[in-house]
């Protein structure tokens, strides 16, 4: 039976209501949100059993409240290491319009920033497992991080289980020493299944080809065929390479697709015009989780993986918060061409 393991920081998320500028009004609305435990959510909510590691503080009634929430989608959390630290926060102005989202991030000395390889055990961690999940935040937060996140992946492909990462470029937290590639490329090396948005493929791994415009909203989208054949000739362990296309006309206006290369074949998903999104932060990591949910729900049909997990990633758009709260049958139904909006009696 399939069960997918996750690992990385979830943090508390702090948003002003309703669009506001930070403390328009003195009120932010809490939730917990962070990568890795957003996919969690994701592969969770479309029926996959899932477990999420991490790094918490012990009696810490935030991270408690966090733990809650995540077992409340039914996500294991046993393997999570209590430790001293503290629960990192990011604060979130929620773009609109010409105005783009802002992230502010308070996560120094975190529980999982203080972490190291040998505090977890990777061979509880996996046991059972088929598929493992990380991405290019967890290395961007310590050398000490960077270096459990080979362990990681290491610990996994040892073990037989399926390694995906979304190697997620995050210039605020790259501040150690290291350039992205120089620590990323290590990993990736234990990488199975390669997800990337335009840019990230060129930040994390040094990878590029001419004319791809990471700033327009308009992309050519045979560039990135070139640029996921790139990918996979420099990562002979790849056996495939998905990219996000997010073509940006505003905040709240955004073409979305995505394309797949498994090495024998190219696939370009249907594109949908995103006019008022609500919340696009846990897009990306919705759109890992879907691929995950698809590979799972269509095994051999990347065509159709692909497509799921457009569609699933699609739908988080509409909701506020990190985390993706759609079902696989919701995710079919507008892969079957629902999306009008009329309302369901």
């Amino acid at each position: 039976m399939a069960r997918v393991v996750t690992f990385g920081e979830v943090m508390l998320r702090l948003a002003p209501p309703n669009f506001e500028r930070p403390l328009q009004s003195p009120t932010f609305v809490a939730t917990f949100g962070g990568g890795e435990a957003n996919v969690a959510v994701s592969t969770a909510n479309l029926g996959i059993p899932t477990s999420y590691v991490t790094a918490l503080p012990e009696g810490n009634f935030l991270a408690d409240a966090c733990i809650g929430q995540l077992q409340s989608f039914g996500i294991d959390c046993s393997r999570i290491v209590r430790k001293p630290g503290r629960v990192g926060i990011y604060f979130l102005e929620t773009g609109a319009n010409q105005r783009p989202s802002k992230v502010l991030y308070d996560r120094t000395d975190s529980s999982i920033a203080l972490a190291g390889p040998g505090e977890f055990d990777w061979d509880a961690v996996f046991d059972g497992a088929t598929w493992f999940h990380i991405t290019g935040i967890t290395p961007a937060l310590t050398p000490g991080c960077a270096e459990l996140s080979l362990e990681a992946v290491q610990a996994a492909q040892a073990k037989g289980v399926t390694v995906s990462c979304d190697y997620n470029f995050r210039k605020k937290l790259w501040n150690y020493g290291k350039t992205a590639p120089e620590v990323m490329n290590e990993i990736v090396n234990y990488v199975d299944v390669g997800i990337a948005n335009e840019e990230d493929c060129q930040r994390s791994l040094g990878i590029s080809v001419d004319d791809v415009d990471v700033e327009s909203g308009h992309l050519d989208v045979g560039r990135y065929e070139q640029l996921a054949l790139k990918v996979l000739n420099q990562f002979p362990n790849l056996k495939m390479q998905a990219i996000t296309l997010r073509e940006s006309v505003s905040a709240s206006h955004n073409g979305w697709s995505a394309c797949l290369h498994d090495r024998s074949n190219f696939f370009l998903s249907r594109k949908y015009q995103i006019t008022h999104i609500i919340d696009r932060v846990g897009g990306g990591d919705a759109f890992s989780g879907g691929l995950i949910g698809g590979l799972h729900r269509f095994p051999g049909d990347m065509a159709q993986a692909l497509e799921f997990a457009v569609a699933a990633s699609c739908l988080k758009h509409s909701v506020p918060g990190d985390f993706n709260r759609f079902s696989a049958s919701e995710a079919l139904a507008l892969m079957k061409g629902g999306g009008s909006g009329r309302v369901e009696r």
